[in-house]
């Protein structure tokens, strides 16, 4: 999107108007946005939207929003892109600093995870299968973070709720919020760093689960060696931060 870009789509409300998404209704709400459930010209979506901060100056308020909305578009546009399988993006309105999104029907990794995990406690083959299948989805999602970090986009706020599994097992990455560009090691090493405490606070499994993410973004990344020496000194500082506390 480029300046033009933005003065376009600003010229139509998605809240009102023709084409506009239908039957709105308040899912979620974070400290930055409320999402929508909706329909969007007959299709399942979401309606992503920023709202104002009252403590902020207006304009600064306003240009904070779209900056914030700009980069997670392009982001989510960058990844598709790559080949990585993020929602697909329907309208932009800068004048709520809002995106229509598509919603993706699938359910967490989180969620998947835990299912797993509940399976590993049985015997024979259904646990071998779960194990199987815990690897294979570790290995995807290590693929997809390097795939990301290749085209030099940090995520920001990765955890295994914001990776998604369709029915047909694509994994979707999604909420791109926090996102930024860079190929700095440091940039890089702090977003798996911050995955690997998601895991650490959610799934037992943790470590065995994280280090085969690790091993298939080192076999993807292309400055692996750099980045995980990297995240051997974030994950120092960390622990260091802990101490003291």
């Amino acid at each position: 999107f480029s300046d033009s870009d933005t003065s376009m789509a600003s010229s139509s409300s998605i809240f009102g108007g023709l084409g506009g998404p239908e039957k709105l209704e308040l899912w979620k709400q974070g400290a930055e946005a409320r999402i929508y459930k909706c329909s969007y010209m007959g299709r399942p979506a979401l309606v992503k939207e920023r709202f104002e901060k009252k403590y902020r100056h207006p304009e600064l308020d306003r240009k904070m929003r779209n900056q914030r909305t700009l980069a997670e578009v392009r982001a989510i546009l960058k990844c598709r892109k790559l080949g990585l399988d993020s929602p697909v993006i329907f309208h932009v309105d800068f004048q709520r600093s809002a995106i229509v999104m598509e919603a993706v029907d699938g359910r967490t990794m989180k969620d998947t995870l835990i299912e797993i995990e509940g399976k590993l406690a049985d015997d024979g083959e259904a646990s071998l299968r779960a194990k199987t299948e815990a690897a294979d989805l570790m290995q995807k999602m290590g693929k997809a973070i390097a795939m990301m970090h290749n085209g030099g986009i940090v995520h920001g706020d990765l955890t295994t709720s914001n990776f998604l599994l369709r029915a047909t097992n694509e994994l979707v990455m999604i909420d791109f919020g926090l996102s930024f560009v860079s190929t700095d090691a440091e940039d890089l090493a702090v977003d798996l760093y911050v995955l690997e405490r998601a895991f650490i606070s959610t799934h037992p499994g943790a470590e065995l689960l994280f280090k085969k993410v690790l091993n298939a973004y080192n076999g993807a990344a292309r400055y692996s060696s750099r980045i995980l020496t990297k995240l051997e000194d974030v994950r120092r500082r960390g622990r260091k931060r802990e101490m003291i506390g």
